[in-house]
């Protein structure tokens, strides 16, 4: 289990880019963490899972949905915490 802490920028809040996110976890599967918006328009996922999940993550969080549009994906490197039991929208 590894962890990564995305910050989406672009065209990505008011465009169902949360909701887009939890979809895609589910087809992935085993991603355990959170989604949220930030204040400055960014969006904000922190997910922990195997390399694979989240390299599949990755690729899905630099295209977004349909409405959106993203410009920069900034990734942040972290130890697991092992808190989450499962992915949703935190507020």
């Amino acid at each position: 289990m590894i962890a990564r802490r995305y910050f989406i920028s672009g065209d990505v809040q008011g465009v169902g880019f949360r909701y887009f996110v939890i979809t895609e976890i589910k087809r992935i599967g085993e991603v355990f963490g959170f989604v949220r918006n930030l204040r400055d328009g960014r969006v904000e996922v922190y997910a922990e899972a195997g390399d694979m999940e989240l390299e599949q993550l990755e690729a899905i969080l630099r295209k977004g949905p349909r409405g959106g549009s993203v410009s920069g994906v900034q990734v942040e490197w972290e130890m697991p915490s092992g808190n989450y039991h499962d992915f949703r929208i935190s507020y």
